[in-house]
């Protein structure tokens, strides 16, 4: 593809809006925000329903804390993607409780004495770490600068790779069926790889409109097969109630107790850096700018969202990264798709009737479509790694350790049951292990050697995109401009010199051989030549490093 000229975010923006912004349809909006839930809801109600079962909660509180979730989450997405003053990201991102919160709940409830007396020591954790992520925000949104692409790129992979084992569980028939002899059964294979092929030939075969709803195609035919053959029960539909409403502080007012607070401070500080880099990814994915002030507000959003969680009797919240691999699979960009889900999933808090027919997808089909998300996942964190230099030794050890730790919670369990139980309750956990890796080895080479970073050219990518389709399935398609510069081009008489192949920092100087060839010791080299008159910006007018150029 042709490499279209830079232009500004001002002329971009001047000219049409951004999908990000685009408000589709009534009709579009119902069926892509349906599918935002239903990819979504299974993360939803997994977090609620581990804690409620580690805490011995019975199964009509069990059932609250499912439609508190369910309502909150609605709140919390519409808030992130509408936004609200300075809180809200404007992004299509969907809130959902942080699964870096599972364990260290679970450790503080049972500290507590289990039950409903311990829900209220972890409410109480809760609040508190919601005021401090909402306080906090805008100073990390300037310490976005220590997050460079690596750290970034380490925990996006970290979080897919730590989720896909979820899908796979599902796949296998779900938590439930563990230790059971249906669990793994060939049948509950059948039904995950039946519908993740129809996922896949759908995307690869289906118009570009039926293409954007395939997960949703995939979930409703998937779930249509198990109920023809009897493996998808809605029996607990009728027995739902149909109407329910979570009121603030149902179980008792919270405790506050300082190790719990702690422990929870500290957990959010690394949904912080979870949240930051979702923000990252669904900018890359969109093509959309983010800066320092997008991550700040994401975070107030985040923090605004967690402390609502704690008074309706919910948990800690941040972006959910499987909703991010739906869009890029979907190619859906526009944020209201988010603002149409969460007022589905308002409806489902307080519709237990409605939420139960979502419920009754089966675990198996579940885990077919879980399989594609969070590898998609995975896959973003993977494209924003491809932009760093992995042939610096520094980069490729903070990749290659904070994946090592990122195993090491399930690889060797018992290695943390002998941990004192603060310690135990904040590092078992893959994400938080890895992403706390990724960010002390960077601080250790890069930041305190006073290495420089890369950062991201949001005007290269804004101007390569102005001139594209405009659409939810070709806007904002990576273009050429995001490969990275080779450092070691061909050199000589075999060296290539066509305008299509720009000269590498080690070009030799000498006479003019194309229009990428340096001028002079004044012209900065890695750097794209808008005008294409010659003369690659130097010093005097670089437009800022590009993720993979060398020097950066």
């Amino acid at each position: 593809m042709a490499r279209v000229s830079r232009q500004t975010p001002q002329q971009y923006s001047g000219r049409q809006a951004h999908p990000v912004d685009e408000v589709l349809p009534v009709a579009k909006l119902t069926l892509y925000g349906f599918q935002h839930v239903l990819a979504f809801y299974a993360g939803a109600v997994i977090v609620p329903i581990i804690v409620g079962n580690a805490l011995g909660l019975s199964h009509e509180e069990l059932v609250y804390l499912i439609n508190a979730d369910l309502l909150t989450c609605g709140v919390a997405s519409i808030i992130q993607a509408l936004g609200v003053w300075k809180i809200g990201a404007r992004l299509p991102l969907v809130q959902g409780v942080t699964f870096t919160a599972v364990s260290p709940m679970i450790a503080i409830g049972l500290g507590a004495g289990g039950g409903t007396a311990g829900l209220l020591v972890v409410y109480g954790a809760v609040i508190t770490a919601g005021i401090a992520t909402f306080l906090f925000a805008p100073f990390f949104g300037k310490l976005v600068k220590y997050f460079p692409p690596v750290v970034i790129g380490t925990v996006l992979t970290i979080i897919g790779l730590t989720l896909i084992p979820q899908g796979l569980q599902d796949a296998a028939g779900g938590a439930k069926l563990i230790g059971h002899p249906g669990y793994g059964d060939p049948k509950n294979l059948a039904y995950a790889l039946g519908t993740l092929l129809f996922i896949l030939v759908v995307v690869r075969l289906g118009k570009p409109y039926l293409s954007s709803l395939a997960v949703l195609l995939g979930l409703v035919a998937g779930t249509a097969v198990a109920w023809l053959l009897g493996d998808a029960d809605f029996g607990a539909v009728k027995d739902a109630d149909w109407f329910g409403v979570s009121t603030p502080f149902h179980y008792g007012m919270p405790k506050f107790e300082l190790f719990p607070i702690i422990a929870m401070v500290v957990v959010m500080l690394i949904t912080m850096v979870e949240t930051t880099g979702d923000v990252y990814a669904i900018g890359e994915v969109t093509r959309k700018k983010v800066d320092n002030a997008t991550v700040a507000n994401a975070l107030r959003a985040d923090g605004a969202a967690t402390i609502l969680g704690g008074v309706f009797n919910s948990f800690p919240y941040a972006a959910f990264a499987q909703n991010i691999g739906l869009v890029r699979m979907s190619k859906v960009m526009s944020r209201f798709v988010v603002v149409a889900a969460g007022g589905f999933m308002i409806v489902l808090g307080l519709l237990p009737k409605a939420g139960s027919v979502v419920a009754a997808i089966p675990h198996p089909v579940l885990g077919g479509a879980a399989i594609a998300m969070f590898g998609m996942v995975a896959a973003v964190g993977i494209q924003i790694l491809g932009k760093v230099d992995l042939r610096e030794e520094r980069n490729a050890l903070i990749l290659a350790v904070s994946l090592a730790a990122a195993l090491l919670p399930n690889a060797v369990a018992p290695f943390f049951e002998r941990m004192p139980e603060g310690i135990r309750a904040v590092l078992n956990s893959g994400i938080t292990l890895g992403s706390l890796t990724a960010v002390l080895l960077n601080l250790f080479f890069n930041v305190f050697t006073r290495r420089s970073t890369m950062e991201i050219d949001w005007d290269d990518i804004e101007g390569d995109e102005s001139e594209e389709a405009h659409g939810p399935l070709r806007a904002h398609e990576p273009v050429g401009a995001h490969r990275p510069a080779d450092p070691f081009p061909p050199q000589g008489a075999h060296a290539p010199q066509s305008p299509q192949a720009p000269q590498g920092p080690y070009t030799p100087q000498g006479p003019s051989t194309g229009p990428y060839t340096p001028q002079g010791p004044s012209t900065q080299q890695g750097f794209y030549d808008p005008q294409g008159t010659g003369n690659p910006q130097g010093p005097h007018g670089q437009q800022g490093p590009h993720w993979g150029a060398p020097g950066n």
